[in-house]
């Protein structure tokens, strides 16, 4: 483990010094001001009057003045500091440290703009910040150096106050109480949770770091990091990111430029980047998770995308006593992460899916004589995955039994998370299905992650003249419908982007005659006899008039011949099945064995269909056929009524043995 051990000299924390420290301290400081004030004189002796160097020597003086102020005694020394401290000259491009801190923090506030903060690097921020104020303030050259010139300017600016209490930081996981000689146990840098990026993706997670000291607290004050083109090629990191953040407990704590190369330490081509003065405390024996994050530029080379390793190359940390102590190989550069960078929208994708309260297979009432409006018979939901995507169009289709579309449909509108659209366009109003189209025209946006419920409505023509009773009607968002949708993300979606399928049950249009609906079933299977030899199947269900009294006699039958009373199928697993029926109801019977159903009443019929099998198997059985008519002999002008969905209308098999 290659190491190293600084006393540290933070200007942020109170030094204890003895007497003979102190004196040192202050010869330096007079030191390095002589010599500041010497390099000032010489180089400006031609171009200053005397009394522009005589106010510079001024304010230099205030500055060694502010710098060796106090009482000195054999334990302490406390110093009084100024709102902008002594900041050393030279800096300029790549220095890092607390200096760097200081001169950000006076730019900051001093009005220039330094996206990133006080990071403790010098990049080209400071550098185009710190010449801005040059300018500002008749500092010439105005190159974003900092020497002695520049030096002497801010310190005139500066105006001595007395240092106050620290207050507690608030970047998170940092304070001031450290215990203990802390030393690195362990580093540990993992992929995230999802490994795929996108050009121009912000903040996106690209690498987890997991640090844990033993031996007392550390803070953490200096991290590197590296990021290369895990496939060799030729692509730049300074060409592809804008910036990298660390984050801790979900909070941006300190932020690097990456899109010129004057960003990177050392030989560019390494793709380091260094963040500085970043205070990250963390505690005895505690984990400590920092999330690495990355900003990529948009409209990204080909050389651009691929796989890419994130690597730290050091680490540096303070214990307790101010020791510092920088890693820089074991266990520090020990673990990679990688990720991929791809086409932005590439992995974006539409969910299409039945919705929870989509409605079940029904019966729907319309009127003989006028239309029947807003009826819902498809619910589904459409999710977005990987980015948020903008709906410009949705295609529904209809689908009838034996009717054409434009003789049942009269309208057609669709809701879209609480807004309606009505239809733009239609393939064919003939024969019995027709796709519409609706332009949506982007006034929809599915975030992220979310999903948006979409209702189909159906306004019905008037039943008389158009369509018969038992005519059905189906809405689907299948997979032809779906590859249709016109949507946009990153860029168009196409078809493989457009997943899933919403069909909805199939409903029958009654305007006069009978209802027998799903909820009013229950059916049951048992069998009776010495030997199990006879299957007893029993089907209740319940029948609703709809404008008018209608009459079923109690005739049962096997098969779907159409006739008076009530049909069933048996499905017999292999041989032979000899079966019969019998129909009760709460209806009453005004002629015997007819049954009455009066206008707007529902009455209770049960069937119980006995099998006997030639063969030991497994049967079931299915009521097929309601017959009704609205003559009282039940028999004159039957209509046949076949229950949907069947399978609701279904027992279970059930095991009969050989009779």
């Amino acid at each position: 483990m290659g190491h190293n051990r600084v006393v540290n000299k933070r200007t942020n924390k109170i030094i204890i010094m003895t007497k003979s420290t102190t004196v040192a301290s202050k010869a330096f400081v007079a030191i390095v001001a002589a010599a500041m004030v010497f390099s000032l004189v010489a180089p400006a002796a031609k171009a200053a009057t005397a009394e522009e160097l005589q106010a510079q020597i001024t304010a230099l003086m205030a500055q060694i003045s502010a710098l060796q102020g106090g009482t000195t005694n054999t334990t302490t020394t406390t110093t009084t500091t100024s709102t902008c401290a002594a900041i050393p000259a030279p800096l300029t491009m790549n220095a890092s440290g607390a200096s760097v801190t200081a001169l950000q923090n006076f730019l900051i506030g001093a009005g220039q703009t330094i996206p990133a903060g006080a990071t403790g690097f010098f990049g080209g921020q400071t550098k185009s910040a710190l010449a801005a104020w040059q300018t500002a303030n008749g500092v010439s050259p105005a190159a974003g150096y900092y020497g002695p010139v520049t030096a002497a300017a801010i310190a005139a600016k500066c105006v001595p106050t007395t240092p106050t209490t620290p207050t507690t930081p608030t970047t998170p996981g940092t304070s001031t109480d450290l215990e203990g000689e802390a030393s690195l146990d362990r580093f540990e840098l993992e992929d995230a949770d999802d490994t795929d990026v996108s050009e121009g993706d912000e903040e996106v997670e690209i690498g987890m770091i997991t640090v844990e000291f033993t031996d007392g607290d550390a803070e953490i004050s200096r991290l590197d990091i590296s990021l290369n083109d895990a496939s060799g090629s030729t692509s730049d990191a300074w060409d592809t990111f804008d910036s990298v953040q660390l984050m801790v407990d979900g909070k941006v704590v300190a932020e690097v430029e990456a899109g010129s190369k004057d960003d990177y330490l050392g030989d560019e081509d390494d793709g380091i980047l260094r963040f500085a003065d970043l205070k990250l405390v963390a505690m005895e024996d505690e984990e400590m998770e920092i999330m690495v994050t990355a900003t990529l530029q948009d409209n990204l080379d080909s050389e651009s995308l691929g796989d890419w390793d994130l690597e730290a190359t050091a680490l540096r940390f303070f214990d307790a006593d101010g020791v510092a102590t920088t890693e820089d190989g074991a266990p520090v550069t020990d673990d990679t992460a990688t990720f991929t960078i791809e086409v932005a929208g590439e992995n974006e994708e539409l969910k299409f899916s039945l919705g929870d309260n989509n409605p079940d297979s029904t019966d729907i009432v319309v009127d003989e004589t006028s239309s029947t409006n807003g009826v819902t018979v498809l619910e589904y939901t459409i999710e977005a995955e990987d980015g948020d995507i903008d709906l410009n169009e949705l295609s529904v289709k209809l689908v009838t039994n034996d009717n054409n579309i434009g003789d049942v449909v009269s309208d057609i509108e669709i809701d879209v998370d609480g807004e309606t659209f009505s239809d733009d366009t239609v393939s064919t109003t003939t024969g019995t299905t027709a796709t519409y189209t609706f332009d949506i025209d982007g006034d929809v946006t599915i975030d992220d992650g979310d999903e948006v419920t979409v209702k189909v409505m159906i306004d019905f023509k008037r039943q008389s003249g158009n369509y018969t009773n038992g005519t059905t009607i189906k809405a689907e968002v299948a997979s032809t419908e779906v590859d249709a949708t016109d949507a946009e993300g990153a860029d168009d979606l196409n078809a493989s982007q457009l997943t899933g399928t919403a069909v909805g049950d199939v409903h029958n249009l009654v305007a006069t005659g009978i209802l027998v609906p799903v909820d009013g079933v229950t059916v049951s299977a048992d069998t009776t006899g010495d030997n199990d030899q006879t299957g007893e199947f029993s089907i209740e269900f319940e029948v609703t008039a709809v404008e008018g009294d209608f009459f079923i006699t109690d005739n049962v039958f096997s098969g779907t011949t159409s006739a008076n009373g009530i049909a069933y199928l048996v499905e017999v697993g292999s041989g032979t099945a000899t079966t019969s029926g019998v129909l009760s109801s709460t209806g009453d019977e005004e002629t015997d064995g007819v049954f009455t159903v009066r206008d707007g009443e529902t009455e209770t019929f049960t069937l119980t269909v006995t099998v006997d099998t030639s063969a030991t198997t497994q049967a079931r059985v299915t009521l097929a056929e309601v017959n009704y008519t609205d003559d009282t002999d039940g028999v004159t002008g039957v209509t046949g009524y076949a229950p949907t969905p069947a399978s609701d209308f279904r027992t279970a098999y059930k095991n009969i043995n050989a009779n």
